[in-house]
């Protein structure tokens, strides 16, 4: 298991490494296939850590576990939508609520980064070939702009709703991942990736059949429960197993 970063110098260059306790190795990039360190080590205390990846595409799929239904039936097809790049918001940012949204909630999820361009993944096999890691990601959405539109484009992809973070974490079983959501420090939401109604292989398998996926990109694969609305000054930690907490404040 290795978790890998990006981050940002005090002098403003940036940078991609492998965060080892309280120390993060340099390493080149891209490093999708291949890990190579630069010998330079710095202390994970004197950098800001950016979002892990830059991702060309980010695909969220919704009502992907049996809590959050709450008794509608299963979406069939799967409800896929899409989060525009300027949604982005990395660990510490920030979360700003826009103006006349209504209610704003988050939704802690497991994100899938893709390490290796994929295209009608054939198989199970083929599509978990094709996942790098995993990182946290908080899906927040503006629920009476979500029930009044016909597309989710404003309620999910505002500026600063497609939090994700802080590390990509390796070597997980696809059907192990915990994930946690606390506000406030108290625990929001809870539950496993093998409780998602369509797994994380059927996920990419899905997207792949559509669209060509990239190293970098990155698919929300849904949230559980019933989360609960966000109020200026709320801080939200969401917790992937090995990816450490993405934390970030509602301004």
């Amino acid at each position: 298991m290795a978790n890998y970063v990006r981050f940002r110098r005090p002098d403003g260059s940036t940078g991609a490494g492998l965060l080892e306790g309280d120390s993060i190795a340099v390493i080149h990039t891209p490093f999708w296939q291949s890990t190579e360190r630069t010998g330079e080590t710095l202390s994970a205390s004197r950098i800001q850590l950016l979002p892990p990846t830059e991702p060309r595409s980010i695909v969220c799929v919704g009502l992907n576990y049996s809590s959050h239904l709450q008794g509608r039936p299963m979406p069939d097809p799967p409800t896929l939508f899409f989060k525009p790049l300027s949604s982005i918001a990395g660990p510490g940012d920030a979360v700003v609520l826009p103006e006349g949204a209504g209610r704003v909630d988050p939704e802690g999820e497991i994100v899938i980064v893709i390490g290796r361009q994929v295209k009608g993944a054939r198989s199970r096999e083929d599509a978990l070939a094709a996942v790098f890691g995993y990182t946290c990601g908080n899906d927040i959405s503006a629920r009476e702009w979500q029930r009044a539109d016909g597309q989710w484009w404003r309620a999910k992809g505002s500026d600063t709703f497609g939090a994700f973070g802080p590390t990509i974490v390796t070597g997980l079983a696809h059907d192990t991942i915990e994930l946690t959501t606390r506000i406030n420090g108290e625990v929001a939401q809870h539950a496993f990736s093998s409780e998602l109604i369509r797994d994380v292989p059927e996920i990419v398998r899905l997207v792949s059949a559509v669209m060509t996926l990239l190293p970098g990109d990155i698919i929300y694969t849904g949230t559980p429960g019933e989360p609960q609305q966000l109020k200026s000054g709320d801080v939200m930690e969401i917790e992937v197993s090995g990816a450490g907490v993405l934390r970030n404040v509602v301004a």
